[in-house]
């Protein structure tokens, strides 16, 4: 039957009935795709014209100050035409990701991240084309570096007043909100409201239809589900709304069938019920795998474009790091041999990619003792060396495992890996634990420069830092490696809990 009395919560986003209110909910669907086009249109002028605006700013700056002296730039300036080449990949590849769409602007994903990737891979590309045209000597190296570093942080804040701009916009009773029928048993709809703030979706419930319980089994239940069915389709034909949910449980297969039967002949995009699943797992696609098609709720941590561009990261900076501290490695392992006997460095097998053991290089930082058992290093261990101590505090210790970066057991950010016995241990009791082994793990990683480092005295401690390497892995980004880098020197809380 139709629910000809809107629940409460429609009563409060639709107001009392007014001439307003019923024009605002029967507007036409052309007037709204119009309106939602017109939006995704602004985003896109609004990025555009935000990055050619910050190349013509630094391409005036430099004509004036090192250039013929006047403000404006000629109109063939290389510099101007970088700013429009950049402006062109980032709005095109935009487009193509659907990213001035109003819902994924109201998604959850990191804008920020996606945002500074797509700035450096649209440098990259200019780059790479004008080594390719031979032009580069034509481009003023200070207007283009001064270019890149002030366009990152500007698109980044565009990419944030867009959102925001749409979230604001994107209300209940806003003009280009997508007008939803809900269509459920009685506890499902009441359930779905419970549940959900319809207001911050930025939806306009326009009605529900309400389906009778009945002993499926019996010709009368049949019967009366199709009664419903053909009376809430109808409804649905009269209010033309653009998207109908259906709220039936999916374990209930024969009544979300009929459902799919019955509103399949509407003229609305068709959806069925938002469940737990799909709250753990927000990012959810039907994906084909060969001729298989499935609910893609996970993909790879890394894309085969992304291992091989991690990779190349890490091999050129572990390869120039080696070269630059081969004479800081000379004098470490100078001051640890006089410090106290044993091996300069320490190699002790971990869990790696995929959980494949490896040895793992460090500067020996504690009393030679390689028949003793594994026992972690705590607060004041007589164990640890004087100069041990000072490798530890400033993180030098870790160095050694550039070697492992190059040999490709590990990468330079990523989850520490931790001793066997630590692995085998907490693998156990923590969920997910093992979900760390879907990457390599790193020298440094998110977990360290938030100060998750040290000895772990409770499972607590151990699942806050299982929290961020999973966090590290869903959000993975060029980007954040190198934050990562920056902050494993710069940031005080990356030196916490060290000892």
């Amino acid at each position: 039957m139709f629910h000809e009395r809107p629940p409460q919560q429609y009563q409060r986003l639709t107001g009392d009935g007014t001439r307003r209110s019923v024009w605002t909910a029967l507007l036409p669907r052309r007037r709204r795709t119009a309106l939602r086009f017109g939006l995704s249109a602004s985003l896109l002028a609004l990025d555009l014209v935000a990055i050619f605006a910050v190349g013509f700013a630094v391409d005036a700056a430099y004509h004036a100050y090192i250039g013929d002296g006047t403000w404006l730039p000629p109109t063939y300036s290389m510099n101007l035409q970088t700013a429009a080449f950049v402006s062109m990949i980032v709005v095109l590849t935009n487009l193509a990701r659907g990213e001035y769409g109003i819902e994924r602007c109201l998604s959850r994903t990191p804008h920020l991240q996606s945002r500074a990737t797509l700035w450096l891979m649209a440098w990259a590309i200019a780059l790479l084309v004008g080594f390719a045209t031979k032009t580069t000597q034509d481009f003023s190296r200070v207007a283009s570096v001064v270019f890149f570093l002030a366009g990152l942080p500007v698109t980044i804040l565009v990419r944030a007043a867009m959102v925001a701009l749409v979230r604001r916009s994107s209300t209940s009773t806003s003009p280009s909100a997508s007008r939803v029928h809900l269509v459920g048993y009685e506890e499902d709809v009441a359930s779905f409201y419970a549940n959900n703030d319809v207001e911050a979706l930025g939806l306009r419930i326009v009605g529900t239809s309400y389906l009778r319980r009945a002993d499926a089994a019996s010709a009368s239940g049949e019967t009366l589900l199709a009664e419903d069915l053909d009376l809430a389709v109808s409804v649905v034909r009269f209010l033309r709304p653009d998207d109908v949910f259906v709220l039936v449980p999916w374990t209930e297969a024969a009544d979300i069938e009929r459902c799919i039967d019955a509103f399949l002949r509407v003229p609305a995009a068709l959806h069925l019920r938002p469940g737990a699943m799909m709250d753990r797992f927000p990012d959810l696609q039907v994906a084909r795998v060969g001729r298989l098609s499935g609910i893609n709720i996970g993909r790879r941590p890394l894309s085969v474009g992304e291992i091989l561009l991690k990779r190349a990261f890490d091999v050129t900076l572990a390869g120039i790091g080696l070269l630059l501290l081969a004479p800081l490695f000379v004098a470490l392992g100078v001051l640890i041999k006089l410090d106290s006997p044993g091996p300069v460095f320490f190699r002790q097998r971990r869990y790696g990619f995929n959980q494949e053991a490896f040895g793992v290089f460090k500067f020996r930082s504690m009393k030679a003792a390689p028949d003793a058992p594994f026992r972690q290093a705590s607060r004041n261990d007589d164990r640890i060396t004087r100069v041990g101590a000072l490798l530890r505090r400033t993180n030098l210790d870790e160095l050694p495992q550039l070697l492992n970066v190059i040999r490709g057991d590990m990468s330079l950010v990523g989850p520490r890996p931790h001793a066997l016995a630590h692995d085998r241990s907490f693998e156990r009791r923590i969920a997910l634990y093992a979900r760390r082994h879907n990457v390599k793990p790193g020298i440094t990683g998110w977990a360290q420069v938030n100060g998750f480092r040290g000895e772990t005295l409770s499972d607590a401690a151990m699942e806050a830092r299982v929290q961020a390497d999973l966090h590290y892995i869903d959000n993975w980004s060029l980007w954040l490696d190198i934050t990562i880098l920056f902050r494993t020197i710069a940031s005080p809380r990356a030196y916490r809990n060290a000892f």
